[in-house]
């Protein structure tokens, strides 16, 4: 493999290192800075000279243990493909974060465990928090500023892999974008994204929250709190375009503090319905507008474990807060079933809520709408290890990734699996990792009969020390929830 190609926008100089060539911090829109701060994205320019694709490109601005790290100018990505072959079948990562954290260059989700497989593997950075995903644009004073830049550079992203891929031996017609929480999010706005129909086939959703979608109007509930903890009045906030984005952080923490005791069950900001995203994912996909793209997405057993806290929660956790999330949203109807079914639940019901109101529920009403217009496979991650155990943390959130990604030495993956028999850990990994690998190169993960999934009580594919494929019964579940919404107008 050459490992200098010539692309669209330029030359670019890989490297050949792991048995895998790099190609890394490539450029696919404009630096958004200066006066592309709080702009969409902007294709980038042709360059003369070989860029040099040595090294990942920073990380999108973000607090890291306190401190803040990476920079404006973040808007990369980066492909990992083997020594040899062509019209290799394409994965696009899409990493999570909650909109707010994350990077592409994140270790735990190296490429090479699909590399080795024969998959050109491509991973996208892209704006986060404020800078990527805070509305201000129906402000006075802000009415230049744009809505859903983080989004638009994804959509960005995902063009640029479809005009370029060729060029470096992947197949642009055989696509699978794949993410996890804010990433999986992203893959199911992805299927209702109009403008990038076409740019893939297959779709990937770990531990999506599907409706983590507001209107312009829900979004200030969070822009007025961002405002409390900058101490700021709508008047200053045309000086976020000229000042310090480092100060940004002050008031983003803020709000991921304080949301959830202003509006119970809010999302944190992430993208609005607007031109770029016209329909709510989950009524899009109803109406059928991912007709073309099959469909792998599942859930983890105890998502919600992450998120609620006694303290400074990410979701309610008390029935005070449940009966102001319902009686906010005009849902006080249904107020008395939630309580009597997730009372059952003892101790565990507010993660039990969390689990199904944000990750559970919504995915099996997206999964059962896709499936009237192609494939779609179900799974569930139910592996729950001594450290689950212990911690009360269970299958969490995120604990599958270091299974499907067959990384061992990754801190995370040590103190989640460090205590467990490493046959079993193993067999796991192998078994997630192969599913996900059929079906980017098949569109089937074809294994024990794990047929499609058509109705609340169809075959879903559990992942546990026994795995197996079973019909699970959600339908009480979505009997529980009806069909109400919630911070949608």
């Amino acid at each position: 493999m050459q490992t200098i190609v010539n692309t669209k926008y330029g030359r670019i100089k890989g490297y050949e290192r792991r048995e895998m060539v790099e190609f890394l911090g490539i450029p696919y829109a404009k630096p958004p800075i200066g006066e592309l701060r709080f702009k969409r994205a902007v294709e980038c320019d042709c360059w003369d000279d070989v860029f040099d694709a040595k090294e990942y490109g920073s990380k999108s601005m973000q607090l890291e243990n306190g401190q803040v790290v990476g920079s404006e100018d973040c808007l990369t990505l980066n492909i990992q493909r083997p020594l040899e072959g062509d019209k290799l079948p394409v994965l696009v990562w899409i990493h999570g974060g909650g909109y707010n954290t994350g990077a592409a260059s994140d270790s735990l989700t190296d490429g090479l465990p699909f590399v080795e497989d024969g998959i050109c593997y491509v991973s996208i950075q892209y704006r986060l928090n404020v800078l990527g995903f805070y509305d201000f644009s129906t402000y006075p004073g802000c009415e230049d500023f744009d809505s859903n830049c983080g989004l638009s550079d994804q959509i960005m992203a995902l063009k640029w892999i479809h005009e370029n891929i060729e060029y470096f031996g992947g197949n642009p017609e055989d696509v699978t974008i794949m993410g996890e929480s804010a990433g999986a999010a992203t893959v199911t706005n992805m299927l209702a994204v109009p403008s990038v129909k076409g740019y893939f086939q297959k779709a990937i959703s770990e531990s999506s929250l599907p409706n983590c979608v507001m209107t312009h109007e829900m979004a200030q509930e969070n822009i007025n709190l961002f405002m409390e903890g900058m101490g700021m009045t709508v008047a200053d906030l045309p000086k976020l375009k000229t000042m310090n984005p480092e100060e940004f952080q002050k008031g983003n923490s803020y709000v991921a503090m304080m949301h959830q005791y202003k509006n119970p069950g809010m999302f944190l900001p992430g993208p609005i319905q607007d031109d770029l995203l016209p329909k709510r994912p989950m009524d899009a996909i109803k109406a059928g507008s991912a007709k073309d793209v099959k469909l792998l997405i599942g859930t983890n057993l105890n998502e919600g474990n992450m998120f609620v806290h006694p303290e400074n929660t990410g979701f309610p956790n008390s029935w005070e807060m449940v009966k102001e999330m319902f009686e906010k949203n005009n849902n006080s109807d249904g107020k008395a079933d939630i309580k009597k079914y997730y009372e059952k639940f003892g101790e565990d019901c507010f993660n039990k809520f969390a689990t199904d109101y944000a990750f559970e529920m919504p995915a099996v009403k997206l999964a059962i709408h896709q499936s009237k217009y192609n494939d779609v496979y179900m799974y569930k991650f139910q592996y729950v290890t001594k450290m689950g155990r212990e911690s009360g943390m269970g299958a969490c959130h995120a604990f599958e990734l270091s299974l499907v990604f067959k990384d061992e030495d990754f801190e995370f993956t040590k103190v989640v699996y460090g205590d467990e028999d490493k046959s079993d850990v193993n067999k796991i990994a192998d078994q997630m990792h192969s599913d996900w690998v059929r079906f980017i190169k098949t569109g089937n993960p074809d294994r024990d009969n794990w047929n499609v999934f058509t109705a609340p009580n169809a075959d879903v594919r559990i992942y546990d020390i026994d795995t197996k494929t079973e019909k699970l019964d959600r339908q009480e579940l979505l009997a529980v929830w009806k069909d109400m919404r919630f911070y949608e107008d």
